[in-house]
């Protein structure tokens, strides 16, 4: 457009600041404490036991952390399937938030494995599949997901490369490839919109496998659609922050009316989440737990307040002041905080391997892990904004907001 907004521009500016200097130590001391990890195994370094195979590196890299980049998802589906192009300006970053948290997610996998050098095998050895093993669905689609996240990327990154006349290689061949990806671009965003929507659902057909285990409250036939649906808030809720972070930080467009009207669509996920789950434990007989004032009947009114009030908060007409903006933010940051809470809960808080197994507190060795691996995910994002066209509009000094 002629005015700037809504072209996307790399933001950019020094590599080396002081926050990415940051990132990058922790995320090298990391690199180091895996190295260990993996020549001593997961025993050592971990509090995991045979009563708590999954810790804090599935629960949060894995379970939530793919979710939490489920923005692309939840941006994809208004776009493609709702055809609502005025979101089109959210689209870059939040496909690009989903490849690096769905990357940081695969990385998750991995280290938590217990021989992780045969991933490989995975996808290729197709005839010693177990069809019906839910977690071997979940494995195919994150990884399957992974690729085409980074592919739909792409595009972007030849954008830049045929601008590089001292590079010719590169120029060429995104000269060449451009226009075949764009072809293809229809299907990977199909295929980008399906499986998301099968695995994310089956992450909580997994923990339904704990059976008798798992606290009656979140033992219900219905996980696996709260799981999806938690997703998509969670991935709108994801798209607002970084995108007015982002925006902020980097004095951009902030693009304030596409996200107020993002927030209606918000509200009728976040609504539809609520009832639902009020509906499941009354209809299944289970509405005396809600009553028992223990730490399960606090977490589950607790997870049922953080899906609410962001849907009484942007119910409210939005004014399009800073009031309004702060306001979005607070309800997108209860989202985030809703959906984590509710995985949480169900991989970890809600589930009892039984009396004879001690509580399971991760490691400071897996904690630092898991910090290690965001803060590289935020320097990749750091860099590839400022050297690709990610963000839309001009400064926002520039322009109206």
């Amino acid at each position: 457009m002629k005015n700037g907004h809504g072209v996307p521009r790399p933001v950019g500016g020094p590599i080396m600041t002081p926050v990415m200097k940051l990132c990058l130590a922790l995320a090298g001391i990391t690199t180091l404490l895996l190295i260990y990890r993996f020549l001593v195994g997961l025993g050592p370094v971990t509090n995991m036991t045979d009563g708590h195979p999954w810790g804090l590196w599935i629960a949060f890299d894995v379970v939530t952390g793919t979710a939490l980049a489920c923005g692309g998802y939840a941006v994809a589906l208004l776009i493609y399937v709702f055809n609502k192009g005025k979101y089109h300006p959210l689209i870059r970053s939040a496909i690009l938030t989903s490849a690096l948290g769905y990357t940081l997610g695969a990385i998750g996998v991995i280290i938590d494995l217990g021989r992780p050098w045969w991933t490989w095998k995975l996808p290729i050895f197709f005839w010693t599949w177990n069809l019906d093993s839910v977690q071997l669905e979940v494995a195919l689609c994150i990884m399957l997901y992974t690729a085409v996240l980074w592919i739909e990327m792409a595009p972007v990154f030849m954008e830049r490369w045929e601008q590089e006349d001292d590079k010719p290689r590169l120029q060429e061949f995104s000269r060449k490839w451009t226009p075949i990806l764009m072809k293809a671009m229809p299907w990977l965003i199909a295929l980008g919109i399906v499986l998301p929507t099968m695995h994310q659902s089956s992450l909580g057909s997994m923990i339904l496998l704990a059976g008798p285990k798992l606290h009656p409250l979140w033992l219900t036939p219905w996980l696996p659609f709260f799981f999806l649906v938690s997703c998509i808030a969670m991935g709108y809720g994801m798209v607002v922050l970084e995108t007015m972070w982002s925006r902020t930080v980097y004095s951009r467009y902030r693009e304030t009316s596409v996200l107020s009207a993002l927030s209606r669509a918000m509200v009728v996920v976040l609504l539809t989440w609520v009832g639902v789950r009020l509906f499941d434990v009354i209809a299944s007989g289970k509405s005396a737990y809600l009553f028992n004032l223990d730490r399960f009947s606090i977490l589950f009114w607790l997870e049922v307040l953080l899906f609410l009030a962001p849907a009484i908060i942007l119910m409210l007409k939005p004014t399009r002041t800073d009031r309004d903006r702060g306001r979005l933010f607070m309800a997108s940051g209860m989202m985030v905080t809703a959906g984590m809470l509710h995985r949480f809960t169900a991989y970890w808080f809600a589930y009892n391997p039984g009396d004879h197994w001690n509580l399971y507190f991760p490691s400071m060795f897996e904690i630092f892990v898991t910090v290690g691996l965001i803060a590289a995910e935020v320097a990749a994002f750091m860099y590839i904004i400022k050297k690709f066209p990610i963000l839309t509009g001009r400064p926002s000094a520039a322009l109206p907001t």
